[in-house]
């Protein structure tokens, strides 16, 4: 498996705490740079400027992505361009919060 495959599956063990789905499913990772292993950035946005949870999601974006063998530093950046939407979301995560495009 690749570093990114282990890095996405790791990222969809890390869930949005108010709404109870992964943020890899919910569409809130728009980037994972590679480039440069065994540095990796991580580029995601928040379901809210004002997620009162953002902390915590941000630890726990870097904690996901340094568990992958062969990552040893992290970068984690927060955008809000583009804002959270349903189309980023996976089906799955669409079906669960009934979000039809």
């Amino acid at each position: 498996m690749e570093t990114k495959d282990k890095i996405i599956e790791n990222l969809k063990e890390v869930y949005d705490p108010e709404i109870s789905i992964n943020i890899f499913d919910l569409g809130l990772i728009y980037d994972i740079n590679i480039d440069s292993l065994p540095h990796v950035t991580v580029t995601h946005t928040l379901t809210s400027a004002f997620c009162p949870a953002a902390d915590f999601i941000i630890q726990d974006i870097k904690d996901a992505t340094i568990l992958v063998e062969g990552v040893d530093e992290v970068d984690v950046i927060t955008t809000f361009d583009p804002p959270f939407g349903p189309w980023n979301m996976s089906d799955e995560a669409k079906m669960i919060l009934g979000v039809l495009e």
